[in-house]
């Protein structure tokens, strides 16, 4: 009986988001187009391929990502705060220390860490014009890594990394690192999947579904509906930004999201599986590092632009077909994941 109860907590809750998701965007985008609040392309010097390709994109609102973190923070704190006084709303309420204390806390943080980026690229501040360089966001997901490791690591006395179909290995102090390194690759690939209308959405919605699925099955209830709640939320996001986007994720949804992502995987003790369900981010990234090192080894550029969806602009695929044969390829290694997750659960029953 419990199962169906937060089955219906689930599904209640994620219907909730996107509602609320839905009735607040008229807000924002009307305060997005009236402040002028656009993205700015990157010079053509510094990316003539890119620069051209997305020109007429130039201007487009950027920051959609608040609705997301936005959304997922006021239900989480409405919930938390009428659940003291009330028995209903308190079975609604996901705030727990153990479970979703954390990943909120890190998907506020990282949120507005973004929406300074966002600010400086549309006022064409920062060193080259467009924001904080690789460099120095790779140090932020950093400083935000080490400090959700030492909460896992000395709050939550976690050291234990479970390996699927092999079981859980004590890894000690090399659970921070490990810790470090998943959150860092993960927020970096989801920053660098966000280049198309919907493309980023579209994988992180498949992404955040299993990780739902999972910590649903492990009796992560919280979790769950705060995966839910996230799911709901992005899903009225993409209602607006699927080609031709009303406005964009920008880095204040990116860059919060991918490093939610990580820490849920974390909690969730299936990181491993992370490679494989995000499998998109992995090639994106994949392909952004081929070529950086391609140009500084070589001398030479073995994509027209990159990550790759950039490419397959260049070489005359339409945004639409990229967008859609990538979500195929997100909602396939999504299912792949979870099937993996059910026979390791199913070896260790």
């Amino acid at each position: 009986m419990e199962n169906t109860d937060q089955l219906i907590r689930i599904i209640f809750l994620a219907t909730t988001s996107f509602i609320v998701a839905i009735m607040f965007t008229p807000v924002l985008t009307h305060f997005l187009y009236k402040y002028k609040i656009g993205k700015q392309i990157r010079d053509a010097k510094e990316a003539p391929v890119y620069a051209k390709m997305h020109q007429a994109k130039s201007g487009t609102p950027t920051m959609g990502g608040i609705l997301i973190w936005g959304t997922v923070l006021f239900l989480a704190v409405v919930l938390a705060i009428l659940g003291r006084y009330s028995e209903l709303f308190a079975s609604f309420d996901f705030l727990s220390r153990q479970e979703t204390l954390l990943p909120l806390g890190a998907l506020v943080a990282s949120a507005l860490v973004g929406l300074v980026d966002d600010i400086f690229n549309v006022k064409r501040m920062g060193s080259h014009g467009g924001g904080l360089r690789m460099r120095h966001r790779l140090l932020i997901y950093t400083a935000i890594a080490i400090v959700g490791a030492w909460w896992f690591y000395y709050k939550l006395q976690w050291d234990v990394l479970h390996v699927p179909f092999l079981g859980n290995f004590e890894v000690g102090w090399w659970y921070i690192p490990f810790f470090i390194v998943v959150i860092v690759a993960t927020s970096f690939s989801v920053n660098e999947t966000d280049g198309l209308d919907g493309l980023a959405g579209g994988g992180l919605l498949s992404a955040f579904a299993v990780y739902a699925v999972i910590a649903f099955s492990l009796g992560r209830y919280d979790l769950a509906v705060f995966c839910a709640v996230i799911i709901g939320a992005t899903l009225a996001f993409l209602w607006f930004n699927i080609y031709p986007a009303r406005f964009f994720m920008g880095d204040t949804g990116a860059m919060s999201l991918g490093v939610t992502l990580g820490i849920i995987a974390m909690l969730t003790n299936y990181a491993l599986l992370l490679p494989i369900i995000g499998l998109v981010f992995v090639i994106e990234t994949a392909s952004a590092g081929i070529q950086i090192a391609s140009k500084r080894l070589v001398g030479k550029k073995i994509f027209i632009s990159a990550p790759v969806h950039h490419h397959l602009e260049a070489i005359g695929w339409p945004e639409p077909k990229i967008v859609m044969r990538f979500w195929i390829i997100a909602v396939v290694m999504a299912a792949l994941g979870l099937m993996l997750f059910l026979l390791d659960q199913g070896l260790a029953l």
